[in-house]
């Protein structure tokens, strides 16, 4: 039994208390790993220490601290303190606290900070309800969040906020945490190695609360007086939840680094990324998609099986399902990372867009219109087109622009891959281009 601080500092006895909790630093000085955050002369640590806050948003992974820094505040006598869950609490609950807010602005003159864990979770409407009253200085708002602020909260409520961001734990502030645990609550005296220390820090990656969670299992579940192994830790620990979430940042960063991974023609890493989202438990078929777009946008005509090789693996997805389609979707993989690459045609269809965009009122040409009736041909489509296969060359120049139009170059090949072989195509066209247009130019005079 122990006893537990509450975020008001009030203390409720004899019930139990996670290693995590009791672990929780006291003071700014013991909060490890946001050093750059809390050191002295930041603008956080200006307002900590001032005691004169103004509303911001913690934003971190998991387990970095952002809970702590807000219970440190609580404990700052000149403010009022209320704390939201935005899972628990919704408008209603809101609404009540402002007005609470205002009334203790009114007669004690102490403005109230409002702390809302996981505010990302909130609503638009939810957000904006906290906007009139810090205009007024009624509150101050503290979020924490461990989704990008810059997707998660209004833009509004954003603009009124700092963004403070904290840093994932790095293996050395993770052990200093675990060896303090150690020190102060170990009442068994039990001993770790450090190849258990580091396995620890392993199944934390960068969370102190994982971290710490996984060391009271393995101090719970050792029998005093026996030796810990690491094999015993592994066998206590024996599935490592994966840092990902499917629907949020974490996996567009994912995507990000296999997309970028394959762009530099890096089939290790690519494979690499390719894996922790699919054993994270992503849709590959989510991934199937951005590899298709990857294969014309950053191969393209490059190597045209680039695409091919996508479609295929698609199709395998659907025909054997996962996990087998995971060698498809590894073999689609490297193949993308060791082809050529080419963003030409990316390129090229953005510049026509943009023109597509401009010039979308003006007529198609009469000479490529398709004439299928007699008032058609009457009204002179299809007239003076030129069919390529009555021509020497299978070839015959057709303006083919807009008569408005000038006559535009998207389509740049490469020096890389196929589009060499496409350069030289360009080019023998260009030429018959410029031969025919200099005998009908001959022939007009």
């Amino acid at each position: 039994m122990s006893e537990q601080m509450d975020i008001f500092g009030s203390a409720k006895r004899d019930v139990y208390v996670p290693l995590a909790e009791l672990c929780r630093p006291q003071r700014l000085e013991e909060v490890i790993g946001q050093e750059k955050l809390l050191n002295e002369g930041s603008l956080l640590w200006k307002m900590l220490s001032s005691e004169s806050l103004s509303s911001f948003i913690l934003w971190g992974p998991p387990g970095c601290g952002k809970t702590t820094i807000a219970r440190l505040i609580s404990q700052m006598g000149k403010y009022e303190f209320i704390s939201f869950s935005a899972v628990l609490n919704g408008i209603k609950e809101v609404k009540q606290v402002m007005t609470s807010a205002e009334n203790n602005i009114r007669f004690s003159q102490k403005p109230t900070v409002i702390f809302i864990d996981e505010i990302h979770r909130f609503n638009k409407a939810q957000q904006d309800a906290f906007l009139p009253f810090i205009e007024k200085g009624s509150i101050v708002l503290i979020g924490a969040t461990t989704e990008n602020p810059s997707f998660e909260i209004n833009s509004a409520l954003l603009s009124r906020c700092h963004i403070f961001v904290l840093e994932q734990l790095n293996d050395d502030g993770l052990k200093k945490i675990i060896h303090r645990a150690l020190e102060k609550y170990n009442p068994d005296n039990i001993e770790l190695s450090e190849d258990i220390i580091d396995f620890l820090v392993q199944q934390g990656g960068g969370d102190a609360r994982r971290s710490l969670n996984s060391l009271e299992a393995v101090l719970e579940h050792t029998p005093s007086g026996e030796q810990v192994t690491l094999e015993s830790v592994r066998n206590i620990l024996a599935n490592k939840p994966f840092i990902y979430d499917k629907q949020n940042e974490e996996h567009y960063n994912h995507i990000s680094a296999l997309h970028k991974s394959l762009r530099a023609s890096d089939p290790q890493a690519a494979l690499y990324w390719l894996a922790r989202m699919l054993e994270a438990g992503e849709d590959p078929m989510y991934i199937t998609r951005r590899l298709v777009r990857f294969a014309s946008e950053d191969v393209g005509l490059a190597d045209p099986n680039a695409l091919l090789q996508a479609i295929a693996a698609k199709d395998a997805l659907h025909f054997i399902g996962m996990p087998e389609a995971s060698n498809a979707l590894a073999q689609l993989v490297v193949y993308l990372a060791t082809a050529p690459k080419s963003n030409s045609l990316y390129t090229a269809y953005n510049k026509a867009a943009k023109d597509a965009r401009a010039t979308g009122h003006m007529p198609v040409p009469l000479a490529v219109r398709n004439a299928p009736t007699k008032l058609m041909k009457e009204l002179d489509y299809g007239k003076d087109y030129k069919y390529a296969h009555d021509f020497e060359n299978n070839y015959a120049y057709v303006r083919c622009f807009p008569d408005k139009m000038g006559e535009k170059v998207y389509y740049n090949p490469s020096e890389y891959g196929f589009e060499r072989d496409i350069k030289k195509r360009l080019d023998w066209w260009e030429k018959l281009k410029q031969n025919q247009l200099r005998r009908e130019k001959d022939a007009d005079k």
